[in-house]
């Protein structure tokens, strides 16, 4: 078989990618597989799209580019959409079924995808294929001679060949029916008109969509129906590479210049370039002699040699400088190996550098985003006085006020001062866009109740004591309590879980943003995030599971602690209770009224008829509401403080920074050491195309410096 070779080299990546996914192998398996249901007709998939005019050298293009020998002549695979996709398997084989298009019939459908054929090369597979295509061509209901019986000129259905092999890169090319203009008697009609050109309108309009603009050079190429289809999809010729074939047919000076100002970018410029195409033509049988002189003689002529060098071949000092970008060869397990454990060493050095606030050792900590360990200390601090300004339901009356009488707001001069430094917008309004990591939405939470704790405790304490009193005298059922401490901490859940997916946000940024800093090549990047990405949501995960189980443990069974300050500061509050009741018992007396002496001097005291009526004035539910609300009081900030300390170390420090399950740690040299062959090669391989580019490079470089030689 003879490829079709190009005078320029396609360029590797442009500066947007609407087809980024196209370099994942695992995606690429995924997205075929909702091709397959029909998906894109509902939402854009990523695509490479054949369009053109008929016989404006497609076929010929197609079969360059996947090595699938379709016979151009007969017209038979211009009816229909055809789907190739390139995927690399242990065994060599190609299939052949059929995708029902999304109007077809359930039975029509069934007869469809029933459809399956296999073969072992792509020379068996180009015996077969004439037969191949009249079955799919009856399947389908398309009228040919060999299928008088059909019914329609063209279908949505897709015919779809899969050609799997160990040295096969991964590729979908799609290719639909050529636009036409004018229609032939019995065989086509102004309704397939409109239905060609909606098919090409319907593939080419979705962003994700690259469009191959295949135009040939001997037509007026300005004016081409299918440039103007997709300047309308695409105004900015950012997913547009226009593809010229037949040049060796454009013969007229001023025709050949029209060509040339295409590929300098001096007319219709697209982002991807316009890009010299010699394919074999329509009478080259297997037996004619094309490929790398019969170009090279092409190129060589007037005017093609006069273009720009970058498009027409390259002397020793370029190609010496496009060996060097594509880096080290990768072909073998150790020199990917090799590759993958440099990446992984200096990404490795840079979490070290995070975490130890070693800020000086790489120009990539002048951003503050990539702080990591300041980032976290600084959530924390926020999160703690978030905490504690609002994770309590309703809140405590502080030992100022005063608790006597009938269940009154304290004033707000009795209240605990939030410190003003942290404001609370700023902690609730950090950025975690669902847009910036959708692989995390799942795992991380958002929202949470950001309420003011509620005014009117002592209400509340009493309606659950009188709600759950037992047979107690002058105390209070422990149930009382428990009850009370886990409705105080009813919002701690959430706010602590916001907190934690806040550090998860930060660390998933710092690994993305890290792997660009230490891997420039695009498609090993990705390939090691879509390896490590179910281990970090699992470990991710595990961090807010800790969360979950610090909460069940503190408001689960009944409150208990050993820490000595539970009982210092339910005695502080109880003094103060009393200090403040027997402050409103104080009076002027004299000392002559209780001692034989003739002093008349006044001073203030609590006489003991005072505090005897203080006593009378208080009930014992009083008495008890009282004490659930400074032992709550009490208990609840010893259990906040304790709980704090414990996400900190427990979910954040452990879980996710600096333990060794730390997401963090996924990607690092031992991890590289322990991946199979196969996973290795899909990470750090090289593509087909890459493997050739550097095969050809090389001898390239060699024949050049032999000529140097020479000349010398």
């Amino acid at each position: 078989m003879r490829r079709a070779t190009s005078s320029a080299e396609m360029p590797a990546q442009a500066d947007e990618k609407p087809g980024g996914l196209l370099t994942s192998p695992a995606r690429l398996r995924k997205i075929d597989l909702l091709r397959d249901k029909n998906i894109g007709k509902y939402l854009p998939l990523p695509q490479l799209v054949a369009v053109g005019d008929q016989s404006s050298g497609k076929s010929s293009l197609l079969e360059s580019l996947t090595g699938i020998p379709f016979p151009r002549g007969q017209q038979l695979c211009t009816r229909y959409a055809t789907q190739i996709t390139h995927r690399r398997e242990s065994q060599a084989f190609i299939n052949v079924s059929i995708i029902p298009g999304p109007g077809a019939s359930a039975s029509e459908k069934e007869s469809l995808a029933g459809y399956h054929r296999s073969v072992s090369t792509t020379s068996e597979l180009h015996d077969q294929l004439p037969s191949i295509l009249d079955e799919v061509n009856k399947l389908m209901g398309i009228r040919t001679p060999q299928n008088p019986e059909g019914t329609k000129t063209f279908t949505e259905d897709v015919l779809k060949v899969e050609k799997c092999g160990p040295n096969e890169d991964y590729l979908t090319v799609i290719d639909v029916p050529g636009i036409f203009r004018i229609t032939t008697d019995n065989v086509t009609t102004e309704a397939d008109k409109i239905m060609v050109r909606s098919m090409v309108e319907n593939y080419i309009r979705d962003d994700q969509t690259i469009i191959l603009a295949v135009l040939p050079c001997n037509v007026d190429i300005v004016t081409q129906e299918i440039l103007a289809l997709a300047e309308k999809y695409d105004p900015t010729g950012r997913r547009t590479l226009g593809i010229l074939t037949k040049p060796d047919l454009v013969l007229e000076r001023s025709a050949q210049s029209v060509v040339c100002s295409l590929v300098r970018g001096e007319k219709k410029p697209l982002n991807l370039g316009y890009h010299l195409v010699r394919s074999r033509g329509g009478d080259d049988d297997e037996g004619t002699l094309f490929g790398d002189n019969e170009r090279d003689i092409l190129f060589k002529e007037e005017p093609w040699r006069d273009l720009s060098t970058d498009r027409l071949g390259v002397m020793l000092d370029k190609a010496k400088k496009d060996l060097a970008h594509l880096g080290l060869s990768r072909q073998t397990v150790q020199e990917q190996q090799q590759f993958l454990v440099a990446i992984a060493s200096e990404f490795q050095a840079l979490v070290r550098s995070a975490l130890s606030a070693d800020y000086s050792s790489h120009a990539f900590f002048d951003d503050d985003q990539f702080r990591l360990i300041t980032r976290v200390l600084n959530a924390t601090e926020e999160f703690k006085a978030e905490f504690n300004l609002s994770a309590h339901t309703y809140e405590f009356i502080q030992p100022a006020g005063s608790v006597s009488g009938a269940d009154s707001s304290p004033p707000e001069a009795a209240l605990s001062e939030p410190d003003s430094s942290i404001s609370r917008a700023n902690v609730a309004d950090e950025e975690m866009p669902p847009g910036r990591f959708p692989d995390l939405n799942s795992v991380i939470v958002r929202e949470r109740n950001d309420d003011e704790p509620r005014q009117g405790i002592m209400a509340w304490i009493k309606e659950i004591h009188h709600r759950s009193r037992g047979t107690e005298l002058f105390s209070f059922n422990p149930a009382v309590f428990s009850t009370a401490f886990r409705q105080q901490t009813s919002k701690c859940m959430t706010q602590a879980e916001v907190f934690v997916s806040r550090i998860i946000f930060m660390i998933h940024n710092f690994i993305v943003s890290t792997l660009k800093v230490v891997c420039s090549d695009e498609k090993v990047r990705d390939e090691i995030l879509a390896q490590i990405l179910d281990a970090a949501l699992t470990r991710y995960e595990s961090g807010l599971s800790q969360v979950r189980f610090l909460v069940k443990v503190e408001t689960e069974g009944h409150p208990y602690t050993l820490n000595d300050f539970l009982r210092t500061k339910f005695t502080n509050l109880q003094g103060a209770r009393m200090e403040c009741e027997l402050s409103n018992k104080i009076q002027s007396v004299k000392l002559g009224q209780y001692f034989e002496i003739g002093d008349e001097e006044e001073f203030d005291a609590i006489t003991v008829e005072g505090v005897q009526c203080m006593l009378r004035e208080k009930d014992g539910g009083k008495y008890v509401a009282e004490d659930v609300h400074n032992l709550l009081q009490s208990y609840y900030e010893v259990a906040r403080d304790r709980f704090i300390d414990n996400v900190y170390r427990q979910s954040v420090t452990h879980s996710l920074v600096s333990g060794e399950n730390s997401p963090l740690k996924l990607f690092s040299e031992k991890w590289v050491l322990g991946l199979e062959p196969d996973r290795l090669d899909a990470i750090a391989g090289e593509s087909l195309q890459t493997r050739e580019q550097r095969a050809k490079l090389v001898q390239r470089i060699k024949d050049l410096t032999d000529a140097v030689s020479i000349l010398r």
